[in-house]
């Protein structure tokens, strides 16, 4: 038998992608960012207004940059809270990219939350997202097993009949609730409510996702003031679980904030496997930060894949006058 190059292994690969991606029997799952807090209306719609003044943030991921058919995803958000309807709005624009373009999912969601003040010390926001979402196939990038030559690789045409439709659009919604003080913060957030409908093929629903998330922020030493700044010395541990029908993933790890410099490292599994140790460094000033992760693969894939790079930038803008004070989340930016 013939051997195999390492040009076609990576052919390969993106061709077991493929079939994933359009077979009746896997269901689609959303893109993840290592750096959570840095994307924080992805994360759950209720932190849209959660710095009071207005926010734009921008993020950017590269997951397994080292084989064919990587991963990419843009993001941008703007959110603030605006005291006339006593809660924030937000704005998210996504656009995914999966094996070098084969499909494009592009989503736009508008979000409202809700602040209720329950205590002096104790805060809820609760929010409402809606998403317009565009999906995208690139059927002549796709290869199938019929396109194999066994000592070419794949130079044969396909039997394989294209979809009708190559493009998709639909409504999606979501929601979100955060409780927080001063030192603890926690929060739900379910994505997909109505499990759209997204198939190009067959029936395939966006299956429903359940995002939870905690943590705490401990001072390691005497507060210059009494309201935390971003010069005192923190560290903050936090937990995320995250649930979309079968698939379990549970973050756990830390951040340090010595200003102006913030690090940080988690560790990244679901119930049955290690995936990744993600490490963060990070600078922040009071109207900006800029922060860089790397997700290095511990599973059985070990790094070949080239883990996975993701960078974040945040620009923190300034408040219009006369604004009421209200109580922000006090939680990591990154």
């Amino acid at each position: 038998m013939a051997k195999i190059s390492s040009y076609t292994r990576k052919r390969l690969i993106l061709f077991i992608f493929a079939l994933v991606f359009i077979s009746k029997f896997s269901f689609a799952q959303d893109p993840e960012f290592s750096q959570f807090y840095a994307n924080p209306l992805y994360l759950n719609p209720a932190f849209a207004g959660s710095a009071v003044c207005p926010r734009l943030i921008m993020n950017y991921r590269n997951q397994w940059p080292s084989i064919t058919g990587t991963f990419v995803t843009y993001n941008a958000s703007y959110d603030q809270h605006i005291d006339k309807i006593s809660g924030g709005i937000g704005l998210l624009v996504t656009s995914d990219r999966q094996g070098e373009g084969t499909i494009s999912t592009n989503s736009f969601s508008g979000i409202y939350s809700y602040r209720l003040e329950v205590s002096k010390t104790f805060s809820i926001k609760a929010a409402l997202q809606a998403t317009y979402v565009d999906k995208r196939l690139a059927w002549e990038k796709l290869t199938f097993g019929d396109m194999i030559d066994p000592r070419n690789g794949f130079v044969n045409n396909t039997q394989e009949q294209q979809p009708g439709s190559l493009s998709k659009g639909y409504l999606d919604f979501s929601t979100g609730i955060i409780g927080y003080t001063e030192n603890f913060y926690t929060g739900v957030a379910v994505s997909h409510l109505t499990e759209p409908e997204e198939g190009f093929i067959t029936i395939h629903k966006m299956p429903l996702k359940i995002t939870a998330h905690a943590g705490a922020i401990i001072d390691l030493q005497k507060r210059r003031s009494r309201t935390r700044g971003l010069n005192d010395i923190t560290i903050s541990p936090n937990i995320l679980f995250q649930k979309q029908m079968d698939f379990n993933q549970l973050n756990y790890g830390f951040y340090v904030n010595w200003f102006p410099f913030v690090g940080g490292m988690w560790f990244r599994q679901n119930f049955n496997n290690s995936d990744a140790l993600i490490f963060l460094a990070g600078i922040q000033q009071n109207s900006f930060k800029i922060g860089y992760s790397y997700d290095l693969t511990v599973s059985k894939l070990t790094n070949i894949t080239g883990g996975a790079h993701e960078i974040s930038f945040a620009l923190q803008f300034q408040c219009p006058p006369k604004r009421k004070k209200v109580r922000t989340i006090n939680c990591p930016s990154f």
